[in-house]
């Protein structure tokens, strides 16, 4: 008996597959043209390296990028630290301490950047102090500390809640089964909050603008300064490709972990 087509999936995939086509057409026309050294947008000159070369030339577009690496990776060692502690005490504690909690974690996440932007900036001014690193840190903390949270809270869901109390009747300290135990298990939320704290940490700018002391340049900073009175820099596109290729990377080794992960778990569960 020859087996039809269900018409209705090939439908609904050829969507899908045109949706991430349109979505991701625009990022490949990008790295397409990073190859070629015209300074002109969507003109092809030849294959060439060039732009790579001027890139790790230029001093300036070389210490913005030094400086957005800096940022994004100490706020999210910083917001991994606080999501991470904030989602197990959340998810231990009583539960109108956690509908509290959860609900007060929704805001930075619905909340307008511009918004958050405006108030840190009249909140520092109020306490007269001056913008600098570390109120460019706090802000940056404060955009993607939700998220972490967000990303931890669903491992800790997932989790076996037993195994925590089984450690301590075991004869573990609390601190011992939380390193020993907790953590191994929502490891991966970890992980990902941590990854999705850097992307938002590059991609940054409002909070960036406000909150960043005159002499300190980030990408996106650097880039805002310098359209106002030239074209982008051709550079720039092969810093975009490497950008992408980079977070690219790291999505894909999450998601071969987790499916190693979640596949070892099934197998030992079958056993």
């Amino acid at each position: 008996m020859v087996k039809r087509p269900n018409t209705r999936k090939i439908v609904a995939k050829s969507y899908l597959y045109l949706i991430l086509f349109l979505m991701y057409l625009p990022i490949l026309v990008l790295i397409v043209f990073s190859f070629t050294k015209s300074v002109e947008l969507g003109v092809w000159t030849g294959f060439s390296l060039q732009l790579y070369k001027d890139l790790f030339a230029n001093d300036s577009l070389m210490k913005a990028i030094g400086n957005t690496v800096l940022i994004a990776f100490v706020s999210a060692v910083v917001s991994t630290l606080l999501g991470t502690m904030g989602a197990v005490g959340t998810f231990y504690a009583r539960r109108r301490y956690k509908k509290a909690v959860e609900t007060a974690t929704q805001l930075p996440v619905v909340n307008a950047e511009i918004v958050m932007a405006l108030s840190l900036a009249v909140l520092f001014k109020s306490l007269n102090l001056s913008y600098t690193f570390w109120t460019l840190l706090i802000g940056h903390v404060v955009l993607t500390v939700a998220f972490v949270y967000l990303n931890v809270k669903p491992k800790l869901v997932q989790m076996d809640a037993s195994i925590y109390e089984a450690a301590l009747d075991l004869g573990a300290t609390p601190w011992y089964a939380l390193f020993k135990v907790v953590l191994p298990e929502i490891l991966p939320g970890i992980f990902s909050g941590f990854l999705l704290s850097i992307t938002l940490s590059l991609d940054d700018f409002v909070i960036t603008q406000y909150l960043k002391e005159p002499s300190f340049e980030t990408i996106s900073t650097y880039i805002q300064k310098i359209v106002v009175k030239h074209p982008i820099p051709p550079e720039v596109r092969a810093l975009s490709t490497i950008l992408f290729l980079v977070v690219l990377g790291a999505v894909i080794a999450i998601t071969v972990y987790n499916n190693k992960k979640a596949t070892k778990v099934a197998t030992m569960r079958r056993k």
